[in-house]
């Protein structure tokens, strides 16, 4: 037995080759990359203008007492009326409906102590159906419009995104080639490139005069809106290598 266990022993030797050979891999590895020399890093950038197509106006009320129960309960039967009213007429992606913050808080009185309770609860109308939008807006009694902006849709910006990535694409390899030229190289070669798009849609802005979205909504009248322009972006950026 005890032989057959020294005949299984590694000779020093062999134990000095497997070392070697350890050593020598990541040598081989490094011998196989490409020498980081001659390289440029630069970004360039393509945008695309657009009008934007979903809408979103914020509805807020806002109530304050001396109890909290009563002050939660008169916001949350505001908030269900409101709902039921807006749900008649949201459809998918014409009009969509939901409920944003619904906080309550305490308010302090000179000597510190709480005097009183206040709290407020939104709904949230988001859809690319502008008129219905609008129109269920201005129909929903107790709730104050307290933003409306236009921003641009997922599905709007899905649409453009191949053509942007590709301006922005050819932009970088028609860079890369002018780069090589002017460094009195005859091409290049990609070492590392990151591709990203973005949009500048926006979303809903406050609304400085509540007074008249009030009198808007008391006359069962449409909120007034206007889409604006926005831009979906690509940008590509990273680095290549000048070859001769």
């Amino acid at each position: 037995m005890i032989d057959r266990l020294m005949r299984r022993r590694p000779s020093p030797s062999a134990a000095l080759a497997v070392a070697a050979l350890a050593l020598a891999l990541p040598a081989a590895h490094a011998a196989d990359a490409p020498p980081r020399e001659n390289l440029v890093s630069f970004t360039t950038t393509a945008s695309i203008e657009v009008t934007k197509d979903l809408l979103g106006i914020t509805l807020q009320a806002v109530r304050d007492g001396n109890d909290a129960a009563a002050v939660q309960a008169q916001l949350k039967k505001l908030l269900d009326a409101a709902l039921t009213e807006a749900k008649k007429a949201a459809q998918p992606g014409a009009l969509d409906v939901r409920t944003g913050n619904f906080s309550l808080y305490p308010r302090y009185g000179k000597d510190g102590r709480i005097s009183g309770w206040q709290g407020q609860a939104e709904l949230v109308l988001e859809g690319k159906d502008s008129e219905r939008v609008a129109q269920t807006a201005g129909r929903l009694t107790g709730m104050n419009i307290s933003s409306v902006g236009y921003s641009i849709s997922r599905e709007l910006a899905e649409k453009h995104e191949s053509e942007v990535t590709g301006q922005a694409i050819q932009k970088y390899r028609a860079k890369a080639t002018e780069l090589a030229r002017q460094f009195g190289y005859a091409g290049y070669a990609l070492r590392e490139v990151n591709v990203q798009t973005a949009d500048s849609g926006g979303g809903p802005r406050p609304v400085l005069y509540r007074a008249k979205n009030e009198m808007s909504m008391a006359s069962d009248a449409p909120v007034p809106v206007e889409p604006g322009k926005g831009t979906i972006s690509a940008t590509v950026s990273g680095s290549v290598q000048l070859t001769r």
